[in-house]
């Protein structure tokens, strides 16, 4: 690790799951925009679904979701109803056009869900939307939800991933960011899914909390290894209290800082790569047969608002409040209060509040982004060959960030590459490809 590079390269940037990033999404797309793009997706086209379920009965401080705290089930129910009647009104936009090849259920906590519920939801999805025999369908889970109904309910609805939180297993870390649940309710849970057939199962770690120490991400990097499961995400928290309010609730002078961060991640990763994962990205493992690795071997990693993807669909569309789409014309977005996209919604309408048309100038930059992010090198041949003469200022961005920045990034042959040194960095790198980047106030989380 070197301090000076950190104290270079690691001022706040964007997380780079979309390109133009949510801040530079604007009003100027409605509803009515969005059902037109709707509307003009062609018989045949493939589309990936997201379910957001902002709910949580008990809310842990380090989140940065869109997700509110209830002790009363009623709140949900009612969500749920407005929930069906936004998926009756893209399936009337879209008809039986559309081949859905992957189903993500997110939060909040989907598995707050009473069992019945979820049987529901998942029937209504396949009765209004056509599912491909080998759809993924992947869920976010809470083991302090769980039982075995739940369990069972998910396993009908045809359950291919599960995807658990794990964070620290120190128990004083937990008590600081107010997530208590140990090995054991992890290990349960494990369990549980693989003997209702889950193939996959993924766990999700957090460097840069309170208290964490290189020993306390050492010892739960072991017991997340014990567990083995096929994909790992190594998260750096992201510190937004001007965002999320609920975080002013951990103390900042307990966070360590950008040297710290990144000493606790190579801590992590030297333990997850020595036990025969391969690095996907910047912050993604997988056993070398999950899919996720073979499409980084293979160059066909993707990256959208659920992270690191091998997702290849035509289309995202996102259902539920503050969801996110992503169609060939553009990105649309969700109203983020629950309240009034229950009432638009129930109103008969789509609850699309605002997006972006991408230019042509928007898909070259996001392509290089996200084969920066995904692959850590672009090639200039191909730059010039989807992108023709427009390609030559983004090949000049990069020419000059490779002569000033060699020890994150360099020329090789036709190749532009982010160096070993710089992947830790690469946010920073792909920021300078960021044509909206210093528009606007937005505020970002640390970039390692």
């Amino acid at each position: 690790m070197d301090k000076t590079l950190v104290e270079k390269y690691a001022a706040p940037v964007p997380r780079y799951t979309s390109y133009p990033t949510a801040p530079h999404f604007s009003a100027d797309i409605s509803s009515a925009t969005y059902g037109d793009w709707l509307r003009a997706l062609p018989k045949g086209a493939s589309a990936s679904l997201y379910v957001h379920i902002p709910y949580c009965d008990r809310l842990c401080w380090f989140c940065a979701c869109h997700t509110k705290q209830t002790r009363q089930y009623e709140p949900v129910a009612r969500y749920l109803k407005a929930l069906d009647a936004e998926i009756g009104s893209i399936s009337a936009l879209t008809g039986n056009r559309l081949n859905v090849t992957a189903l993500h259920f997110g939060g909040g906590s989907p598995t707050l869900l009473q069992a019945a519920d979820i049987l529901a939801l998942g029937g209504r999805l396949r009765d209004s939307f056509a599912f491909a025999s080998d759809a993924e369908i992947s869920v976010e889970m809470d083991p302090n939800d769980m039982d075995e109904a739940r369990f069972d309910a998910l396993a009908a609805i045809g359950m291919t991933r599960a995807s658990l939180g794990v964070q620290d297993f120190d128990e004083r870390v937990q008590r600081t960011i107010n997530r208590e649940q140990t090995f054991d309710q992890t290990k349960w849970v494990v369990d549980a899914v693989r003997a209702r057939g889950v193939g996959s199962v993924n766990l999700d770690m957090l460097y840069g909390l309170p208290h964490q120490t290189l020993d306390s991400i050492e010892a739960t990097t072991g017991l997340v290894l014990s567990l083995r499961p096929d994909r790992i995400a190594l998260f750096g928290y992201a510190h937004v209290p001007w965002m999320k309010k609920h975080q002013t609730m951990i103390d900042e002078a307990l966070l360590p800082d950008a040297a710290a961060r990144l000493e606790q991640a190579e801590v992590a990763t030297r333990l997850i790569l020595a036990a025969g994962y391969e690095a996907v990205g910047m912050d993604h493992f997988a056993l070398p047969d999950d899919s996720l690795a073979v499409a980084a071997r293979s160059g066909t990693l993707r990256r959208n608002f659920q992270g690191y993807t091998t997702d290849q669909a035509d289309a995202l569309i996102g259902l539920g409040a503050s969801s996110i789409g992503l169609l060939p014309q553009g990105y649309v977005q969700n109203m983020p209060a629950t309240g009034e996209y229950e009432r638009r919604v129930l109103a008969g309408g789509l609850a699309t509040v605002r997006g972006v048309a991408l230019s042509d100038a928007d898909r070259m930059r996001s392509w290089v982004i996200e084969r920066l992010m995904c692959d850590f090198s672009v090639s200039r041949c191909e730059l010039l060959a989807r992108f023709g003469e427009m390609a030559r200022a983004v090949i000049a961005e990069a020419e000059l960030l490779a002569a000033n920045d060699r020890d994150i990034f360099t020329r090789a042959g036709n190749r532009f590459v982010v160096t070993e040194r710089g992947k830790p960095f690469v946010r920073s790198i792909v920021a300078h490809f960021d044509a909206y980047l210093g528009r606007g106030t937005a505020r970002h989380s640390v970039a390692v």
